[in-house]
């Protein structure tokens, strides 16, 4: 009897794979299936908690019932073809992104894909190289589909399946796509608005709508792009005339021809600089550089990133450019957009240039952005050996001292002189560092989330200092202008109670608030003469400030909205993003405008107000015109003279190409630390005391 039961059941399902319905449903399974099994294998997406695990599982299911679900509105043949080719053009989506994450840690999208240089990167020059059998398996349920078809195992339906049923299925298929967004956006806030990466999209929309997005993003852009013009860039040349900076006799070209570390610390504030806690100075390395002979700090230096937050610093730090209001510039213009960024610009001057960072390229886009501003090469995870043990890393990517210590192996072999740029993450929220690596004591605000940040900025602080170290071994430190900076807070304004105990006082006004924005910035180097500068500035003009250190003439030539910090005839107004600003007179925060040299809150003269006004009308003025020349694409109307357009396919940040450059590069030109070193590696002289590390000892 049992075994009758089990004969019919499976004559059923039989039967009903034979209609159009089942047909229907045996497709989508299939292609929730494989798409579910490469999320898992093929794709490193951070999958962590339950509810990611669930969401991951879900998202193939929505676009696949959608898309095949267009087969039901026809009869007979074409609607089983439909499915089909649809799942076939799904397929090679899928097979492509696999091949292109796995040597770029991304995937592809509409700027890439239209760029064909930029797509190649040796991707087709090496395709046996990169693919693997098991890729090919995306592909094998429409084969097994197509021969069941063919041998008549499984029966085309002629019967027409009712619109109802199909309209139903389609708002069905909508409405699951809206379950999914819901689920996704409760669980990661922003997730669209404050994008920073593109595993966070296909982890928890899914590969087919984040090609969508991407679209969507693109065609927003392509818009932007298509109504602009050269004339509109005579706003900006016309605003650049009116506000120069001013000449820097003292220190321009002061530092020709020397190497370039731009350092940046995560998350770091100008507080930490000579803070101590408990009779402990949290910082000491980083507090030595400060107040080093040759070192110019700054004291009165503020980030002014928005929800960029590191791409935003980033992006003006190379391109004297602010972010924008909302999103990521890097995310959303960093594969498309012209630039002119210090990489480009240092490296037709004879430097050679390299970023390095211990996470993943697609980490903030950096992966194309990176070869829109013209880095030669870019060093991130694939090129660390042990970077995926769990133990080496914390939060954003490798911790520092394991980091720093792997990126010497590569900065001893970049011919000389070199623009790096160095990118720590340890001291990055939620602050979290195992009783190994944390040897500071915690503060007592009674914020958990603020307690730890002294213990991971006084381990950033320890790696600095080794780094520091290395440097000095190598003879890098007397021949090397060193640029250190914090990118943003790390600390939000949020944690009001917490801040006010670690300032030392019963509360803070909106005043301190805009005090505790400020953030490190400076620049040591054997011809410097140190000392605090107390001018006030930003993360805007840092670009110009090195340049003209460097003796590379910016005022006139190239479109950048920051000034030389060591200029004497700067106006010094820091805008912030959000359209507040500091002036050494005026602090306005919102209706509220503090005297910036005492804190009090101010009664405004008559005068006093049309000075303000007119601050606020050059901060809007100023931002209004950078949001211009990112979203409309405006530098590719002007090229500086002297400056050659950078081809983002000259650029290859794959292993095995990067490590070939290297090596070839060292045989034609012999400058590099390691080449001076009769060929000997010099990272035995980058001394640690991570306990990761210490079994190589």
């Amino acid at each position: 009897m049992e075994e009758k039961h089990m004969a019919n059941f499976f004559k059923g399902l039989y039967a009903k794979l034979n209609t159009t319905l089942g047909f229907f449903v045996l497709v989508t399974a299939l292609f929730w299936l494989k798409t579910y099994i490469a999320y898992r294998t093929k794709f490193t997406l951070g999958v962590e908690t339950p509810i990611q695990q669930f969401i991951l599982a879900l998202n193939p299911l929505p676009t696949a019932l959608l898309l095949f679900g267009i087969a039901l509105y026809f009869r007979g043949k074409l609607a089983y073809w439909l499915m089909l080719i649809i799942d076939a053009l799904q397929s090679i989506w899928l097979f492509a992104n696999i091949l292109y994450y796995r040597e770029f840690s991304d995937f592809l999208s509409v700027g890439i894909v239209k760029g064909s240089g930029s797509v190649d990167n040796n991707l087709g020059k090496s395709l046996a190289g990169i693919l693997h059998g098991t890729d090919l398996l995306v592909f094998l349920d429409i084969l097994v589909l197509i021969i069941l078809l063919l041998v008549k195992v499984i029966k085309v339906d002629k019967r027409p399946i009712k619109k109802r049923f199909a309209a139903t299925m389609t708002i069905f298929s909508v409405a699951l796509m809206m379950v999914d967004y819901g689920m996704s956006v409760k669980d990661r806030s922003g997730l669209l608005t404050r994008t920073f990466d593109n595993n966070y999209i296909v982890k928890y929309l899914g590969l087919n709508e984040y090609a969508a997005f991407n679209a969507y993003q693109t065609h927003q852009q392509a818009s932007g792009r298509s109504h602009a013009s050269k004339a509109d860039l005579k706003s900006v040349q016309q605003y650049l005339k009116e506000n120069p900076a001013g000449e820097n006799f003292q220190y321009f070209g002061k530092e020709q021809g020397k190497n370039v570390f731009v350092f940046h610390l995560e998350s770091f504030q100008q507080f930490l600089v000579d803070y101590k806690w408990k009779g402990q100075e949290v910082t000491p390395n980083i507090n030595a550089f400060y107040h080093d002979q040759n070192t110019i700090g700054f004291d009165n230096f503020f980030h002014q990133v928005a929800q960029g937050k590191t791409s935003d610093a980033e992006t003006m730090l190379e391109n004297s450019l602010y972010g924008l209001p909302t999103g990521s510039a890097m995310i959303s213009y960093g594969t498309g957009n012209t630039f002119q960024a210090a990489p480009a610009i240092m490296a037709q001057h004879g430097y050679t240039t390299a970023a390095m960072h211990g996470d993943v390229p697609s980490f903030w886009n950096r992966g194309n952005t990176y070869k829109s501003w013209g880095y030669e090469n870019f060093f991130s995870k694939s090129f660390y050996p042990n970077a995926d043990k769990p133990s080496y890393n914390v939060g954003y990517g490798l911790k520092d001292k394991i980091f720093l210590r792997d990126s010497v192996n590569y900065l001893q072999k970049l011919p000389q002189p070199f623009y790096a740029k160095v990118i720590t993450v340890t001291n990055h929220y939620p602050y979290l560092l195992g009783k190994k690596d944390a040897d500071f004591p915690q503060t007592n605000t009674g914020d958990n989330t603020v307690d730890g940040y002294v213990v991971t900025a006084h381990y950033l602080d320890q790696a600095f200092g080794q780094f520091i170290n290395y440097l000095k071994k190598t003879n890098l430190y007397d021949n090397s202008m060193i640029v250190v900076y914090g990118d943003h807070y790390g600390i939000s304004n949020n944690h009001r109670p917490a801040i006010a105990k670690l300032l030392g006082k019963k509360k803070v006004t909106n005043y301190d608030l805009a005090m505790f924005q400020k953030v490190p910035f400076m620049i040591h180097a054997p011809g410097v003469q140190g000392g605090i500068n107390h001018t006030y500035g930003g993360e805007i003009d840092a670009l110009p400030t090195m340049m003209d250190l460097l003796g590379i003439r910016t005022t006139g030539n190239y479109m950048m909205l920051g000034q030389d910090l060591l200029s004497t005839q700067r106006n010094q107004i820091v805008p912030f993003r959000d359209g507040n600003f500091v002036t050494p007179q005026f602090t306005k925060v919102g209706g509220q405008v503090y005297d910036t040299a005492t804190g009090k809150l101010m009664n405004l003269s008559a005068n006093q107000k049309e000075r303000v006004g007119d601050d606020q009308d050059h901060v809007n003025k100023v931002l209004s015109l950078s949001d211009k020349i990112m979203t409309k694409d405006l530098l590719r109307f002007y090229t500086p003279t002297g400056f050659k357009k950078v081809d983002v396919g000259d650029y290859d940040y794959s292993v095995k190409a990067t490590k070939a450059r290297l090596k070839r590069e060292q045989e034609e030109n012999p400058t590099s630390v390691q080449s001076k070193n009769n060929g000997k590696s010099t990272v035995k002289d980058f001394q640690t005391d991570a306990p990761e590390l210490a079994k190589e000892k």
